[in-house]
């Protein structure tokens, strides 16, 4: 971590220690606008008409509020990615207690290794495809949406989780090598590794829909 960098989680330290729940308060809604869009991308397809990221947030802030003693005790990541950890874990516990209340329909669905896998895949094609409102489209569209998450599945997981964090979720470099324990110059080249391979996918997408 940089000078700058240290500086700063020692200032957003110091301001929880000194100032207590509202500073945590104050911080939690500088990092909101980011944690939300996070949600929104992470957030299983089934669930996004009946669970706002705000419900996510709030359950979220709770655990945060009850924990923050071990990020204040020491850890080896950044306050913005130690809180984006704790929201994660929330969305984790929530679809799986959706899913579970749903007939255990986890055990109907194929999980990666990952539990933002498959989620992530399905997530990147659709975020990278247009809407497309008739039927006709609407069908085509899913064939697009479904080739185009068997590619990302062949991806490397890591190298995806990159993708992910740096296109998506608008981590930094810094933060994306904190969130997946690995060296800033290991997260750059798996970016620039996952982005080619994204292009890769793209064109040949592409020009598979190229009429001969």
């Amino acid at each position: 971590m940089d000078d700058l960098q240290h500086n700063v989680e020692k200032s957003e330290s110091e301001l929880i220690r000194t100032g207590g729940q509202d500073a945590l308060a104050k911080l939690l809604s500088q990092h909101q606008a980011s944690l939300t869009r996070i949600i929104h991308f992470r957030l299983d397809p089934a669930l996004r008409s009946r669970i706002e990221p705000e419900d996510v947030l709030q359950e979220a802030y709770i655990e945060i509020s009850r924990r923050i003693d071990e990020y204040l005790a020491g850890t080896p990541v950044s306050f913005f990615v130690w809180i984006r950890q704790r929201v994660l874990q929330t969305l984790i516990d929530l679809h799986r207690r959706h899913f579970s209340d749903k007939r255990d329909a986890l055990r109907d669905r194929p999980m990666a290794n990952n539990e933002f896998g498959q989620t992530s895949c399905l997530s990147i094609a659709q975020f990278l495809l247009d809407d497309r409102t008739s039927p006709s489209q609407a069908a085509v569209r899913a064939e697009e949406v479904t080739r185009m998450q068997a590619a990302l599945e062949s991806m490397n997981e890591t190298d995806r989780e990159v993708l992910v964090m740096r296109h998506f979720e608008h981590l930094n470099n810094q933060q994306t090598a904190e969130a997946l324990g690995i060296s800033t110059t290991a997260a750059s080249n798996r970016y620039v590794r996952a982005a080619a391979k994204l292009s890769d996918i793209l064109k040949e997408l592409s020009s598979s829909q190229t009429p001969s």
